[in-house]
């Protein structure tokens, strides 16, 4: 199975849906918790994946971005082999 990390915060309307879609696959993952205040976990955050938003999904070492990216490959049957 995939090794999944999920940068999150805490009242992200797109992290909850990203938890959920991972959820309904039986997906298990590692949550990160950034505060939204907290400027130096974002840059991090932005070292390591390119983004400063959340959430940020790594599968595998690879950053496939958030919410928006995570539905597309959902919709386009990508997501399941990434999972795999």
């Amino acid at each position: 199975m995939a090794e999944i990390t999920m940068y999150t915060s805490r009242a992200c309307a797109y992290c909850t849906r990203a938890k959920r879609l991972l959820d309904r696959k039986g997906a298990e993952y590692e949550e990160i918790r950034l505060s939204r205040f907290d400027g130096d976990a974002r840059h991090r955050l932005a070292e390591l994946t390119g983004r400063y938003t959340v959430p940020q999904i790594i599968i595998d070492d690879a950053a496939i971005g958030g919410w928006d990216q995570l539905k597309a490959l959902e919709d386009a049957g990508a997501l399941d082999p990434l999972l795999a």
